[in-house]
């Protein structure tokens, strides 16, 4: 091991998943990159994995919580554990490969206003891709003031290395995001208030106010097994998709941007979802968008229980 290689934690969330999981530990056991701590976060699985981690990854420190705490909450737990200079956020289903480690710390030392980065994020290589390796993020566009949408960038184009030039873009991809212990003790960590979808760009436009620049490097690759398809639409990603889409808008955008937004959202989007909805009698999806809807009418758009900087004064540099 080269001393001089900064000490990387990698953070991982397991919620049933634990064969994918061990797939993602494997992945890191043949990474070139040597100098990393490994934690586990299980997020109240049905059944407790911590005795066939601690027997077959023996080197992963492990964590549990008997609540489902959500994407942001499992991550934030293992911030008091941490010791690396450095944080890799890296979804379960999802595999490194060589080098990746390497590259995008690279960038760290290049870069002294980098805040966080994303590797290049390819769909695993299946059947339902054909075995082709195609790309899902390379970065994005901002989200539009007016539709709450966004782009994101190279999107199931098959990945021929047309894409090779590290940039700044608007948000990271939740997936997989390093990010300097440095930085997270200056910005705090993403705000378990989302619990799930729209947490890493609000945590981005955070790190942005800060003064620090939000990059992707497309020359470190992290494989991704999310489905390329969309798949079954559930209740609970029709509510959270909707009311974290709401609540980004109102925390990042002026007044009069939220305004736009708002009038968008009346006349556009409510009674749009509100007639496909019952043209396809999901009432049950109905109810879960109204829910959403009336939860940002009767919530703030800060929480008191949001996480603070002070919860994670443990957070040490090697």
């Amino acid at each position: 091991m080269d001393s001089n290689q900064p000490l990387v934690s990698i953070i991982t969330v397991n919620f049933n998943q634990l064969d994918i999981t061990c797939a993602l530990f494997d992945s890191i056991r043949r990474n070139s990159y040597k100098n990393v701590e490994v934690i586990l976060v299980d997020n109240a699985s049905r059944e407790n994995p911590e005795q066939y981690i601690s027997v077959n990854y023996p080197e992963v420190k492990f964590l549990r919580s008997e609540k489902n705490l959500g994407f942001a909450g499992g991550n934030n737990l293992a911030l008091p554990e941490v010791s690396g200079e450095y944080l890799f956020f890296v979804n379960n289903d999802a595999e490194l490969t060589d080098n990746c480690i390497e590259i995008l710390l690279a960038q760290f030392e290049k870069n002294p206003k980098l805040g966080i980065i994303s590797p290049r994020l390819c769909y695993y290589p299946s059947d339902e891709t054909d075995h082709k390796q195609l790309i899902q993020f390379v970065g994005c566009t901002p989200v539009n003031n007016f539709t709450a949408r966004n782009k994101t960038i190279g999107i199931l184009e098959e990945d021929k290395g047309q894409y090779t030039t590290p940039k700044a873009i608007p948000y990271i991809h939740g997936a997989a995001m390093m990010i300097p212990t440095e930085v997270i003790k200056k910005t705090g960590p993403m705000d378990e208030m989302f619990f799930l979808y729209y947490e890493e760009l609000d945590w981005s436009e955070r790190i942005k106010k800060a003064g620090y620049e939000v990059y992707v490097e497309p020359n470190a690759l992290v494989f991704h097994k999310e489905s390329v398809s969309v798949g079954k639409l559930s209740t609970l990603k029709t509510y959270y998709l909707n009311r974290n889409r709401i609540l980004f808008m109102r925390r990042n955008k002026n007044p009069l941007q939220v305004l736009l937004f708002s009038l968008f959202l009346v006349f556009a989007t409510i009674p749009k979802n509100t007639i496909v909805f019952i043209l396809k009698g999901q009432w049950d999806h109905l109810q879960a968008f109204y829910k959403a809807i009336f939860w940002n009418l009767s919530h703030p758009k800060h929480s008191s229980k949001c996480p603070s900087l002070e919860q994670f004064s443990t957070i040490t540099q090697s």
